[in-house]
């Protein structure tokens, strides 16, 4: 099940909106077979496993592990379970059990009724954890939302304000490419309109080999225009009040709408970059799964303060120059 795991990562921030599996097959001890899913549309991870057994023979006599229990239902591709069937593979090793409505154990009570032998749960918190975006999509019926940013070394995350529309990085090149990384391992990405009028960001993969996140921005005053970097991207989704009507108290969104909003359109997870407001409108009402900060040696004199978290890091990695704490909401 751990080597399952190694090779479902492998498709991490390429799946989506599919989950990340891998699939490893044995016979009296010896792997003969492995695959992952690599992107939606595409086989599954069983299939791979399967095609990749040389002497399909042994299928009869072999133990198929996966990390998440196998589809029991047609999408883009026919069910794994048909395939298992298929070959006559007569035990089953499953991790974690699926949480979408269109399978939900369904898989498993199929493969059992057809006398295959299933385990199930093993690694059970390990396989949980590795598609803890798409379990939050299916549970909690919105994406799974890590917050990131960057800080000096007195607290601020940005200098005074500038008439210069460009990024001011705190940063160095190593976390900056790091950063980069975390976009691509995401569905989609989210800042404020004050962010892409002060920043003009393309929240683009640059330092990076992966896929571009969705860019979402929260635009409350429609004041998105051609000469913002971030329109180029067809595939933007701009939240205005003509989508999601303003709070009367605080001429802002409410969160709970905009995640609702997010969740129906198939969005399962997001990475909120900013600016300030946004950050701290997240921290305020609980709604973040984990946390990202960088903690910087940069010195500014003044600035834009950090937001208000008052949480404690369940861990600190040392970076080249700077230092990310992580944390993670245990609401």
């Amino acid at each position: 099940m751990q080597r399952c795991l190694q090779l479902a990562i492998k498709g991490l921030g390429k799946t989506y909106p599919n989950p990340l599996v891998g699939c490893v097959i044995v016979n009296k001890g010896r792997v003969i077979g492995e695959g992952w899913h690599k992107k939606a549309g595409t086989p599954h991870a069983e299939v791979h496993a399967i095609e990749s057994v040389e002497e399909k023979n042994l299928l009869s006599e072999s133990t198929l592990y996966v990390n998440l229990e196998p589809c029991n239902h047609h999408g883009k591709t026919p069910p794994c379970v048909d395939l298992i069937l298929k070959h006559n593979i007569k035990r089953v090793v499953i991790g974690s059990l699926d949480p979408n409505p269109l399978v939900s154990g369904s898989g498993m009570e199929r493969l059992e009724e057809n006398g295959c032998r299933v385990s199930k749960e093993v690694l059970a918190s390990e396989c949980d954890w590795i598609n803890r975006r798409f379990f939050t999509y299916h549970q909690k019926k919105r994406p799974y939302i890590t917050l990131k940013w960057a800080e000096s070394i007195e607290g601020y995350i940005a200098p005074s304000s500038s008439n210069k529309r460009s990024v001011f990085y705190l940063s160095d090149s190593y976390s900056q490419q790091l950063v980069h990384r975390w976009r691509s391992e995401e569905h989609a990405i989210l800042v404020g309109s004050t962010t892409v009028k002060k920043d003009n960001p393309k929240l683009n993969v640059r330092r990076w080999a992966g896929n571009n996140p969705i860019p979402i921005v929260l635009d409350p005053n429609d004041t998105l225009d051609e000469s913002d970097h971030i329109v180029e991207n067809k595939k933007m989704i701009a939240i205005t009040r003509s989508i999601i009507p303003l709070s009367k108290t605080n001429n802002s969104f409410d969160l709970n709408e905009v995640l609702a909003y997010l969740y129906q359109q198939g969005i399962q997870s997001i990475l909120v970059e900013g600016g300030l407001f946004t950050l701290q409108q997240f921290i305020d009402h609980h709604l973040w799964d984990t946390t990202r900060l960088l903690k910087t040696p940069t010195c500014l004199s003044n600035g834009v303060k950090a937001p208000k978290f008052g949480e404690a890091p369940y861990q600190k990695i040392s970076l080249d120059n700077d230092e990310l704490w992580l944390f993670k909401n245990m609401e």
